[in-house]
């Protein structure tokens, strides 16, 4: 048992220093109190000098040490004969010696003797030997009395047979455990807390029962609970005290803990120390941890390694992580190996891996099979997977099935898919519903999209009253508008007619430098706005033959009005045939405008040089 003698009569003598803890796992007998051996054997010497002399207590006090050290055979003598005296501690220990010899019905007759006598400890021993018999009603009676008196393991027992029947009683006993000290008591306890908070066992929030939750966690972890270390470095990590998680998560793993180390080992790679971090998730893999070895194979894969990578995916697939045939699928991908990547992806797939099932219709859908790629597709979507949705509305909308794909977008979008967002603000713009286009088109901006920001700008701007005249050819300097602030992220990020129109509104207020820079910019991407808009500002500052580089650019890849404007430069300057060659080029390109004004021009050059 886990409690040698009665607490009530053998440790409140002051003979003995109370066990830092008890065994919570196993009725078995608790290991021997460690203290100095020249005063064990002087104490023992003095009990054997009063049990000589018929001293009851002496006799239970000397079976018990004699019992805590492994002699039963020198233990059972005294204890019988305290026992025959009445001393119920006595009592208990002969149950425990007899259990320990494999005469459970006996000792369950001495636990009785003592328990009746009011032995918490043996009561709760007896409430556990009809647990294992399958008596629950006498188990809850004996070890409710343990309870009731004071007993932690009692308690916990209590509490541990009350859950597996689903009586909301439980947490109350397991409470008072835990308040008494038993760790696996206050870490069970702490779990239930989280689970209230998070069905799905996840750690909760850092608040109320979460907070509540923590407490139990550090208590049972304080005490050696190497599970409760793991959940309370969790907990310290997703708050940000990286060095506090560390040190829990390294008390966990020391203790065997596998989860601890591979998360540990995530840890010091995010610190940097990768050598220390596989240092730790091959311990935690070689126990069959199979997110380590994932990762394993991941940094084995980062270094080029591939075989090393590809032994550690299969390692995680042998611990039963469906990671491993996905990230084996990956590999084989990126090695052209589409074969071996299909088949690893299928594997995954049909083990529910939503990601896998994803990869593989992209898979099929690359290799032209559309009609094979959709169901996996709506196998990933159903299964949570917002990339699969969004590309399901990809697929449809390939079909001009736009209801259907706009359903799937918005499902995506909803989940918090940028691009996804952009195709439904995009819908909304066409169906005239600006209200639900802006609200989109603001989450996929926000989350990064160019063109999601550069579509939110010309919304906002379609609004913006008209710029006030002014006098005397001066602009009017105001500050930058809410869209003004969109084009100019969407600048920042490459979308090239967003660098036009931030060229424009600098333009707009005067700043020629900056409008030059986002012309120059865009032009130099490849915006024909942009190498139009550079000329005609370089132009007005008279650097017209830089202007006409620039306008021959935007020409070449097709803006009719930069032709037109090369025709006129090359008229000025006397270079009829140069002059109708680009006239000629803008009116194939247009506009209609563009096209008559060119026209006349060619005309008129045309008949010059006849002349």
């Amino acid at each position: 048992m886990d409690v040698m003698g009665d607490k009530a009569t053998l440790l409140e003598t002051g003979r003995f220093v109370q066990p830092a803890d008890f065994s919570e796992s196993t009725g078995d007998l608790s290991q021997p109190m460690d203290r100095d051996e020249t005063g064990e054997a002087a104490e023992e010497a003095r009990q054997r000098l009063a049990a000589q002399t018929g001293d009851v207590e002496a006799m239970s006090v000397l079976g018990a040490l004699l019992l805590r050290r492994g002699d039963l055979d020198g233990a059972e003598p005294h204890l019988r004969a305290a026992t025959a005296a009445g001393d119920r501690a006595a009592a208990n220990n002969l149950g425990v010696l007899l259990h320990q010899r494999g005469y459970a019905e006996d000792a369950a007759g001495w636990w009785r003797i003592a328990a009746v006598a009011g032995s918490a400890a043996a009561a709760h021993a007896l409430g556990r030997h009809h647990r294992e018999r399958g008596d629950e009603p006498a188990a809850e009676y004996w070890l409710r009395q343990s309870a009731e008196q004071g007993h932690a393991l009692g308690a916990y027992a209590l509490a541990d047979l009350l859950e597996h029947r689903g009586d909301t009683g439980a947490e109350q006993w397991m409470r008072i455990a835990a308040e008494r000290g038993h760790r696996e008591a206050a870490y069970r306890l702490a779990r239930a807390l989280d689970r209230r908070l998070v069905p799905d066992g996840d750690v909760g929030d850092d608040h109320g029962a979460g907070a509540e939750a923590e407490q139990w966690y550090r208590q049972a972890a304080a005490r050696g609970h190497r599970r409760a270390a793991l959940h309370l470095g969790a907990i310290l990590e997703r708050r940000g005290a990286l060095k506090e998680a560390g040190r829990w998560y390294l008390t966990s793993a020391k203790d065997g803990e596998a989860r601890a180390a591979c998360a540990l080992g995530f840890l010091l790679r995010d610190a940097g120390d990768t050598e220390s971090a596989a240092v730790w998730w091959l311990r935690a893999a070689q126990d069959g941890d199979g997110n380590a070895a994932n990762a394993l194979g991941a940094l084995h894969a980062e270094r080029g390694e591939p075989q090393t990578a590809e032994r550690w995916y299969r390692a995680a697939m042998d611990a039963g992580d469906d990671n491993g045939a996905y990230n084996l699928g990956l590999l084989c991908a990126e090695q052209g190996r589409t074969a071996q990547a299909e088949q690893w992806y299928r594997r995954a797939a049909y083990a529910g891996h939503r990601e896998a099932a994803n990869a593989l219709a992209i898979l099929l859908l690359q290799g032209g099979d559309a009609a094979g790629a959709e169901p996996w597709f709506s196998k990933a979507a159903e299964a949570g997977s917002v990339d699969a949705a969004f590309n399901l509305g990809i697929l449809f909308a390939g079909r001009d099935e736009e209801a259907v794909a706009l359903r799937w977008y918005e499902r995506a979008a909803a989940a918090g898919h940028t691009e996804a967002a952009l195709q439904v603000g995009i819908a909304r713009l066409r169906d005239g519903d600006e209200a639900e286009a802006e609200r989109h088109l603001r989450c996929a901006a926000g989350g990064g999209s160019a063109e999601a920001a550069y579509r939110l700008a010309t919304v906002l701007d379609a609004r913006r009253p008209p710029v006030p005249a002014h006098s005397l050819g001066e602009p009017v300097h105001t500050e930058k508008s809410e869209c003004e602030e969109w084009y100019e992220r969407a600048a920042s990020q490459g979308h090239r007619r967003a660098q036009v129109r931030v060229g424009m509104l600098a333009a707009a207020r005067g700043d020629v430098v900056e409008a030059a820079r986002w012309y120059r910019v865009a032009a130099e991407a490849g915006s024909r706005n942009g190498a139009f808009n550079l000329g005609l500002l370089l132009a007005r500052e008279g650097s017209d033959p830089e202007a006409a580089v620039w306008w021959a650019r935007a020409a070449d890849a097709g803006h009719g009005r930069a032709a037109l404007r090369l025709a006129l430069v090359y008229a000025r300057r006397g270079e009829l045939a140069e002059g109708q060659r680009w006239a000629d080029r803008a009116v194939a390109l247009g506009p209609a405008e563009v096209s008559e004004r060119a026209a006349r021009l060619r005309d008129a050059l045309r008949e010059e040089l006849s002349a």
